[in-house]
Order: C-alpha cells, then structure tokens, then sequence
C-alpha cells in the first residue's frame, strides 16, 4: 500500500518566530496609526468649533470698535472739538533700497529688522526704540500703520511660517498651531487679531512669519523714489496711507 502524501495545512506548517514577531509588531504599529489618525480627526473637528467661534468673536470686537471710532468723532463735531485717533501700535516697514554704500549702523539696523532684500516687509511694534531705528535707516525704507485688510492681504496672500529655518507656505491652520499654538494661536485668523491688536504674543507671531516678499507697487515707484513721501518720494513716513501701498504691492 503506497504512502500518504497528503499537503499539510496552512495551520500545520510551523511559522519562524520572527516572522511572528515581526507580524505582531507590524500588526500593533497599523492600529496605533488608526488610532492617532482618529485621535487627529477629533482633534480638527474640535478646533474648528474653537476657530469658528473666534473668527466670530473678532467679527465683533472689529465692528464694535469702527463704530466707537464714529461715534466718537461724531461727538466731536458735535461739541465743535476735533478728534485725534490713538496713536498707532504697528508699523509695517518695507525696504526700498539696496545694500549699495550702506553705513555699517543702518546695515545692522536692517538686519535686526530681518530686512534683507529690496520690497521685503515685516510688521512692528511701535515703541520709542523702534522709531528711533526707523529713523535711522529712513532714506533705506517705507513704513507706515496699516489697516486689518491690509494685514489680512499680507498673511492670506503673503504669509509664510519660518519652520525650523525653512519658508513654509501656510497652506493648513495646522502650521500655525504647531508653531504658535502654545501662545493660543492656532489659525490664522487668530494670527490676524494678534497683530492687528499688538497682543502680548505679537513678537512671537511676527517671529513666526518669514519676512514678507512683496512685488514692486502697480505703476512702479515714484520718479524721486529715494526722497522721502511727503516730498513726493516714497521713503519715509506714510502714516495711514501705508495700506494704499501694501494693497499695490500684494
């Protein structure tokens, strides 16, 4: 009578305790990836609540304080008296000029303001130090106060987040929160009220913006560019007429 030569299963075939192992690990490190993305998914789903209530509540706080503004000069009218706004907490500097026949002292100046290159731009705050940099270097810049569509423009359409030394794209609020989230931004628009209002945080938030690269204004400069603006160049002051110009450089 011939042998048996009937095919072992699948269950009687001995498997290498490595490739058990190796299945297991493999099998443990797939639901620690499902349970992370869940866990990510419910993080999102919750902060967009969180954004969505914010954005809201700085809808308000912005309407509420134009309508102040006017009442307040409606008032003044009223008495016969004339209204002064309060004075601006930040400055958008732009630089205009290159690095040719430069003093060492606005050279160094520029470079504390992380501005670099011709038509980059940073936001600051304005204190008595700062003004009296910006006076320094005048004939090498613009800079003036600027309004909350304007630095809406600029971080919408010209943000960049400095990650680890690399111009990153803000193409997710998840950027933001990675790198500001420990000051309570997590979004951009919370990144948007932090500068317009000067909070507590705005050195970390203008920290975590690359420098903002700009395109030169619509319809170039002015012929006496290096002039400054209220002698009918561009360098200089523009108090409120800053906007104007950021509007024409986004």
């Amino acid at each position: 009578m011939a042998p048996s030569t009937s095919v072992p299963t699948a269950e009687q075939v001995a498997v290498p305790e490595t490739l058990l192992k190796k299945r297991r690990t493999n099998e443990a490190t797939r639901e620690a990836k499902l349970a992370a993305a869940a866990e990510a998914r419910k993080h999102r789903q919750a902060q967009r609540k969180v954004i969505f209530k914010r954005a809201d509540e700085y809808v308000k706080e912005y309407v509420a304080a134009e309508k102040e503004e006017v009442r307040l000069k409606r008032e003044a009218r009223k008495t016969g008296d004339f209204y002064v706004s309060a004075q601006p907490k930040v400055f958008f500097v732009v630089r205009i000029k290159g690095i040719s026949k430069i003093a060492p002292k606005p050279k160094k100046i520029l470079q504390l303001l992380r501005l670099l290159q011709i038509n980059n731009g940073v936001f600051v705050r304005v204190t008595k130090a700062t003004q009296q940099m910006l006076h320094l270097v005048q004939p090498y810049i613009t800079y003036g106060e600027v309004n909350l569509k304007a630095i809406r423009e600029l971080v919408y359409k010209r943000g960049y987040a400095k990650v680890n030394g690399q111009r990153i794209p803000i193409t997710d609020n998840q950027i933001i929160e990675k790198q500001l989230g420990k000051y309570g931004i997590i979004c951009i628009e919370d990144l948007v009220h932090e500068i317009a209002t000067c909070g507590p945080n705005f050195k970390q938030a203008t920290s975590g913006l690359w420098p903002f690269k700009l395109s030169n204004p619509t319809g170039g400069w002015r012929p006496r560019k290096f002039l400054t603006f209220i002698e009918g160049g561009d360098t200089g002051d523009r108090e409120k007429h800053m906007s104007k110009l950021v509007h024409q450089m986004v």
